[in-house]
């Protein structure tokens, strides 16, 4: 694609990005679906399903680039991205259907919190893991990148255990809490795929996968050739236009899950994804032929700890369920909103 003009590589990534939104509906319908046929719950299928399909495009970029040694460009992708798909939480919870309450006040259950803090463990191991020398497991693959898929893996499991409920809640009184558990009373839209059967089902969910996989090798491919006709840098633009429109696909299903009344699935889609993308650092250096957190440069390092602060915040506000609200948002968003710009203000004075 080099030879084609700025105006049509807009194009092709415009064309990219609407497919990966159209996509990432369809998902939402068939993962509420699958989720409830296959006795995941909102908060594992979120976790499982929806996160991952809907990080297709990172998985396409990172390996892309990986192929071709821009471990800049892959790495500030996915460091980026954690922090711009948690400001996707913002969006959903100001123009979602549903927005008259704050979106963590209508998640009524702590496993998102338990993703959250998932998010929050695996992005520590990558700053710890950036102290470690590649030569410890033979110069491919750093510890750490190993030890990021094992900890992921370990709270999926743990996810999964608490969908069969967790034990001190059955004791807490209602009035403990401030907020006795009562139902979502978002109105909720006839659930699409609802009479089909799975196999029609599964099989949806897999073209729109495909899809989402197909437009986001474009997004990759196109958007790294206006980066270049542009000037930008590897990590700017990896950790901002790239990183938000690969994020389209957990914007697209978040409004789809709110329509059906889902809002536990919608959060567990962004701590899922989260926790999900540093675990592509195993594979990234598994393409390239060399470890990558070990190159992680200071830059990388900021967009983690941004990461870890925005997931903390909301992990607060996933326990208070406040009402409060300012104009559209919940306090929490209107935090995260205010740290996220103040960290993208800091990430110009890092040195690249």
């Amino acid at each position: 694609m080099s030879h084609l003009s700025p105006a049509l590589l807009v194009a092709l990534f415009a064309v990219a990005a609407i497919v990966v939104w159209q996509a990432g509906t369809y998902l939402s319908d068939t993962t509420d679906v699958l989720s409830q046929r296959l006795k995941l719950g909102d908060a594992l299928g979120g976790l499982l399903l929806l996160a991952i399909v809907t990080n297709l495009p990172e998985l396409v970029i990172t390996v892309s680039a990986a192929m071709r040694g821009q471990l800049a460009l892959a790495v500030g992708n996915l460091l980026g991205g954690i922090a711009v798909q948690t400001l996707v939480l913002v969006a959903l919870d100001a123009f979602g259907q549903g927005h008259d309450k704050p979106l963590t006040y209508r998640v009524h259950t702590l496993k998102p919190v338990l993703e959250a803090l998932l998010v929050v463990a695996v992005l520590t191991t990558v700053v710890l893991g950036t102290q470690l020398p590649a030569a410890l497991l033979g110069g491919r693959v750093s510890p750490a990148e190993v030890v990021l898929v094992l900890l992921w893996m370990g709270g999926v499991f743990l996810v999964g255990k608490a969908e069969h409920g967790l034990p001190w809640l059955a004791h807490a009184p209602a009035a403990a809490t401030g907020h006795p558990k009562t139902p979502d009373t978002t109105q909720q839209k006839q659930k699409p795929f609802t009479n089909s059967s799975t196999k029609r089902v599964a099989l949806v969910f897999g073209a729109a996968a495909l899809a989402t996989l197909l437009a986001g090798w474009v997004l990759e491919v196109s958007g790294e050739q206006l980066a270049d006709q542009l000037g930008m840098t590897g990590l700017l633009f990896g950790a901002t236009v790239l990183a938000a429109a690969t994020s389209l696909p957990e914007v697209s299903t978040g409004l789809a899950a709110l329509q059906l009344g889902k809002p536990e699935l919608v959060v567990s889609d962004i701590f899922g994804g989260n926790a999900f993308l540093p675990v592509l650092f195993l594979l990234a250096a598994l393409v390239s032929g060399k470890a990558v957190l070990p190159q992680a440069k200071a830059s990388d390092l900021y967009l983690t700890g941004l990461g870890i602060l925005l997931s903390s915040v909301y992990a607060v506000g996933l326990v208070f369920r406040s009402r409060r609200q300012v104009g559209r948002l919940g306090l929490d968003s209107w935090a995260v909103l205010v740290l996220y710009v103040l960290g993208m203000l800091g990430l110009l004075f890092i040195k690249q």
